[in-house]
Protein backbone atom coordinates (compact mmCIF):
# COMPACT_ATOMS: atom_id res chain seq x y z
CA UNK A 1 0.00 0.00 0.00
CA UNK A 2 1.21 3.57 -0.61
CA UNK A 3 1.05 4.53 3.08
CA UNK A 4 3.00 1.40 4.06
CA UNK A 5 5.67 2.21 1.48
CA UNK A 6 5.82 5.80 2.74
CA UNK A 7 6.24 4.59 6.33
CA UNK A 8 8.98 2.15 5.36
CA UNK A 9 10.80 4.81 3.34
CA UNK A 10 10.49 7.29 6.20
CA UNK A 11 11.77 4.66 8.62
CA UNK A 12 14.76 3.82 6.46
CA UNK A 13 15.70 7.48 6.08
CA UNK A 14 15.55 8.24 9.81
CA UNK A 15 17.31 5.31 11.44
CA UNK A 16 20.90 4.34 11.84
CA UNK A 17 22.41 2.17 9.11
CA UNK A 18 22.49 -0.96 11.28
CA UNK A 19 18.80 -0.65 12.21
CA UNK A 20 17.68 -0.14 8.62
CA UNK A 21 17.38 -3.74 7.42
CA UNK A 22 14.52 -5.80 8.84
CA UNK A 23 16.03 -8.93 7.25
CA UNK A 24 19.38 -8.28 8.86
CA UNK A 25 17.75 -7.67 12.25
CA UNK A 26 15.81 -10.91 12.03
CA UNK A 27 18.50 -13.10 10.47
CA UNK A 28 21.63 -11.83 12.24
CA UNK A 29 21.32 -12.85 15.90
CA UNK A 30 24.27 -10.60 16.79
CA UNK A 31 22.17 -7.54 16.05
CA UNK A 32 19.40 -8.33 18.58
CA UNK A 33 22.16 -9.19 21.07
CA UNK A 34 23.61 -5.71 20.44
CA UNK A 35 20.22 -4.14 21.26
CA UNK A 36 19.96 -6.21 24.43
CA UNK A 37 23.40 -4.95 25.51
CA UNK A 38 22.34 -1.37 24.68
CA UNK A 39 19.18 -1.78 26.79
CA UNK A 40 21.27 -3.07 29.70
CA UNK A 41 23.71 -0.15 29.29
CA UNK A 42 20.89 2.40 29.29
CA UNK A 43 19.44 0.82 32.43
CA UNK A 44 22.87 0.94 34.10
CA UNK A 45 23.53 4.56 33.05
CA UNK A 46 20.17 5.83 34.33
CA UNK A 47 20.99 4.15 37.64
CA UNK A 48 24.11 6.31 37.80
CA UNK A 49 22.20 9.58 37.37
CA UNK A 50 22.08 11.74 40.49
CA UNK A 51 18.91 11.42 42.60
CA UNK A 52 16.20 11.11 39.98
CA UNK A 53 12.92 12.39 41.40
CA UNK A 54 9.84 10.22 41.67
CA UNK A 55 7.42 10.96 38.85
CA UNK A 56 4.52 13.23 39.84
CA UNK A 57 2.34 11.51 37.25
CA UNK A 58 3.01 7.77 37.33
CA UNK A 59 4.23 6.10 34.17
CA UNK A 60 1.92 3.40 32.80
CA UNK A 61 4.15 0.49 31.87
CA UNK A 62 3.28 -2.77 30.14
CA UNK A 63 3.71 -6.02 32.03
CA UNK A 64 6.06 -7.76 29.62
CA UNK A 65 6.64 -11.06 31.37
CA UNK A 66 5.30 -14.18 29.67
CA UNK A 67 5.56 -17.94 29.74
CA UNK A 68 7.38 -19.59 26.89
CA UNK A 69 4.49 -22.03 26.30
CA UNK A 70 1.98 -19.19 25.97
CA UNK A 71 4.32 -17.34 23.62
CA UNK A 72 4.88 -20.33 21.33
CA UNK A 73 1.13 -20.89 20.98
CA UNK A 74 0.55 -17.41 19.45
CA UNK A 75 0.71 -16.50 15.77
CA UNK A 76 3.46 -14.15 14.61
CA UNK A 77 0.82 -11.48 13.94
CA UNK A 78 -0.53 -11.79 17.49
CA UNK A 79 3.01 -11.54 18.88
CA UNK A 80 3.73 -8.49 16.71
CA UNK A 81 0.55 -6.73 17.84
CA UNK A 82 1.26 -7.52 21.49
CA UNK A 83 4.78 -6.10 21.22
CA UNK A 84 3.45 -3.01 19.43
CA UNK A 85 1.03 -2.45 22.32
CA UNK A 86 3.87 -2.85 24.83
CA UNK A 87 6.06 -0.43 22.87
CA UNK A 88 3.22 2.12 22.59
CA UNK A 89 2.86 2.15 26.39
CA UNK A 90 6.64 2.38 26.84
CA UNK A 91 6.85 5.29 24.41
CA UNK A 92 4.09 7.10 26.30
CA UNK A 93 5.83 6.44 29.62
CA UNK A 94 9.20 7.66 28.34
CA UNK A 95 7.67 10.81 26.80
CA UNK A 96 5.69 11.55 29.96
CA UNK A 97 8.73 11.04 32.17
CA UNK A 98 10.86 13.30 29.94
CA UNK A 99 8.44 16.13 30.64
CA UNK A 100 8.90 15.63 34.40
CA UNK A 101 12.69 15.27 34.55
CA UNK A 102 14.91 18.33 34.68
CA UNK A 103 18.10 16.35 35.40
CA UNK A 104 20.24 16.33 32.24
CA UNK A 105 21.47 12.77 32.79
CA UNK A 106 17.98 11.34 33.24
CA UNK A 107 16.55 13.34 30.35
CA UNK A 108 19.34 12.19 28.03
CA UNK A 109 18.78 8.52 28.92
CA UNK A 110 15.00 8.83 28.51
CA UNK A 111 15.50 10.44 25.11
CA UNK A 112 17.77 7.59 24.03
CA UNK A 113 15.30 4.97 25.28
CA UNK A 114 12.50 6.74 23.42
CA UNK A 115 14.50 6.73 20.16
CA UNK A 116 15.36 3.04 20.46
CA UNK A 117 11.82 1.96 21.38
CA UNK A 118 10.39 4.11 18.58
CA UNK A 119 12.74 2.48 16.05
CA UNK A 120 11.41 -0.95 17.04
CA UNK A 121 7.85 0.41 16.98
CA UNK A 122 8.25 1.77 13.44
CA UNK A 123 9.99 -1.39 12.26
CA UNK A 124 7.29 -3.70 13.63
CA UNK A 125 4.62 -1.60 11.92
CA UNK A 126 6.23 -2.54 8.58
CA UNK A 127 5.73 -6.27 9.27
CA UNK A 128 2.21 -7.60 8.86
CA UNK A 129 0.62 -10.91 8.08
CA UNK A 130 -2.93 -9.58 8.05
CA UNK A 131 -4.52 -6.93 5.88
CA UNK A 132 -5.27 -3.54 7.34
CA UNK A 133 -3.24 -1.17 9.46
CA UNK A 134 -2.27 -1.52 13.09
CA UNK A 135 -4.41 0.62 15.35
CA UNK A 136 -3.29 1.44 18.89
CA UNK A 137 -6.57 0.13 20.33
CA UNK A 138 -5.03 -2.53 22.50
CA UNK A 139 -5.22 -2.95 26.20
CA UNK A 140 -2.12 -4.77 27.39
CA UNK A 141 -1.71 -5.67 31.02
CA UNK A 142 -0.08 -2.69 32.69
CA UNK A 143 1.13 -1.24 35.95
CA UNK A 144 1.84 2.29 37.19
CA UNK A 145 5.31 3.21 38.39
CA UNK A 146 6.74 6.44 39.78
CA UNK A 147 10.39 5.39 39.56
CA UNK A 148 12.20 6.28 36.33
CA UNK A 149 14.52 3.23 36.42
CA UNK A 150 11.43 0.99 36.15
CA UNK A 151 10.87 2.34 32.60
CA UNK A 152 14.36 1.14 31.66
CA UNK A 153 13.87 -2.22 33.38
CA UNK A 154 10.64 -2.78 31.43
CA UNK A 155 12.32 -1.84 28.13
CA UNK A 156 15.24 -4.21 28.79
CA UNK A 157 12.87 -7.03 29.70
CA UNK A 158 10.85 -6.42 26.53
CA UNK A 159 13.95 -6.46 24.31
CA UNK A 160 15.45 -9.48 26.09
CA UNK A 161 12.17 -11.38 26.10
CA UNK A 162 9.37 -10.83 23.63
CA UNK A 163 11.41 -9.01 20.94
CA UNK A 164 14.28 -11.50 21.01
CA UNK A 165 11.93 -14.50 20.80
CA UNK A 166 9.82 -12.81 18.12
CA UNK A 167 12.86 -12.21 15.93
CA UNK A 168 14.05 -15.75 16.62
CA UNK A 169 10.67 -17.12 15.48
CA UNK A 170 10.79 -14.99 12.32
CA UNK A 171 14.36 -16.10 11.59
CA UNK A 172 13.38 -19.76 11.94
CA UNK A 173 10.93 -19.35 9.10
CA UNK A 174 12.76 -16.95 6.80
CA UNK A 175 16.56 -17.17 7.17
CA UNK A 176 18.93 -19.60 5.52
Amino acid sequence: SPSGLLLLTSFLLHVKEDRASPTRLVCDNRLIQKYIVEAKDMEKRVGQCQALPALRCPAVLPLVDFTFQQWKSKSNETKRREILCDLALLLGAAAGAQGQVSDECGARQLSQLYRHANSFFLLLQTFSWETGHWEPSCSPHSTEQTHIPSIFLTYRQLVQGKLRFFFYDLATGSCK
